[in-house]
């Protein structure tokens, strides 16, 4: 079967509503964004280079909580021309840039995180805390490669708590997931998990507390990830060794107080 482009490079149709409740609540979920042919076409290269790619060589039961997590392998796009067609869709990018209020949206990296069966709960963490940005004009979108039921561990969201400074010095670890559990609860944020459709993704604010439950199933959770910033977006001294291992390995070249513009962020949608 032939599987067209077309939908990684046309306007999604975003209303008002959806840029509303992101705002409100620091993520959105939208459905129908890729189609399932889209989705099914691309897995398999992404998946492929995750195999190639992944240096976790540590059985699942000998690994800490983060290595328990999920498979993480990082820029993706730099190993595969097709994996590099989906990273640099303009359909992605511009909703991205719609979301944030923004003109235009650059890479920051893109991320594949693979969650094995039996693989362990993610903590709750914010992906700013490893950031060296400026503002919060940042956003990832998370694309899940397959349905996600809610035994596998889809992305759980505390609504609202993009607003929540408690918690942004915690890395993602055994003590983010029990401070953040009852601080989160304590300030009444409510924990959002839906199971996710074929080609449904959701996008969530660098700021934003999030979590997943351990994949209950027998096949891996298989998400892809992209991380987009405002094009403007200034670079912020970093605040902890996290983020100056970020400036080194994501934007080579710059430095704090530079506009981002290293070879590895193109633009890839501008209004």
């Amino acid at each position: 079967m032939t599987v067209t482009r077309t939908d990684l490079e046309s306007d999604y149709s975003l209303d008002r509503d959806a840029i509303a409740r992101f705002a409100e609540h620091g993520f959105v979920k939208l459905k129908n964004v890729l189609s399932p042919e889209t989705v099914t076409r691309y897995e398999p290269e992404i998946t492929g280079k995750v195999i190639e790619l992944n240096t976790q060589d540590l059985p699942l039961e000998e690994r800490d909580t983060y290595g328990k997590a999920f498979l993480q392998v990082t820029n993706l796009w730099q190993d595969s021309e097709q994996v590099l067609e989906f990273v640099s869709s303009p359909r992605l990018a511009r909703i991205a840039a719609q979301l944030l209020g923004v003109r235009s949206v650059r890479l920051y990296h893109d991320q594949a995180l693979y969650k094995e069966s039996g693989g362990g709960v993610t903590p709750w963490h914010a992906d700013q805390y490893y950031w060296p940005f400026a503002t919060d004009r940042c956003v990832t979108v998370w694309i899940p490669l397959q349905e996600t039921p809610l035994e596998m561990g889809p992305l759980a969201f505390a609504s609202g708590s993009h607003t929540f400074e408690h918690g942004r010095d915690l890395p993602i670890s055994d003590e983010s997931e029990r401070v953040l559990q009852k601080a989160l609860a304590e300030q009444s944020f409510p924990e959002v998990v839906e199971p996710y459709e074929l080609g449904e993704v959701s996008y969530h604010l660098g700021w934003t507390f999030h979590h997943a439950a351990p994949n209950g199933t027998d096949i891996p959770r298989r998400v892809m990830t992209i991380i987009y910033v405002d094009a403007a977006m200034e670079i912020a001294p970093p605040a902890n060794n996290f983020q100056e291992a970020d400036l080194a390995a994501w934007m080579p070249g710059n430095a704090a107080g530079e506009t981002i513009s290293s070879p590895l962020n193109p633009v890839l949608y501008a209004g």
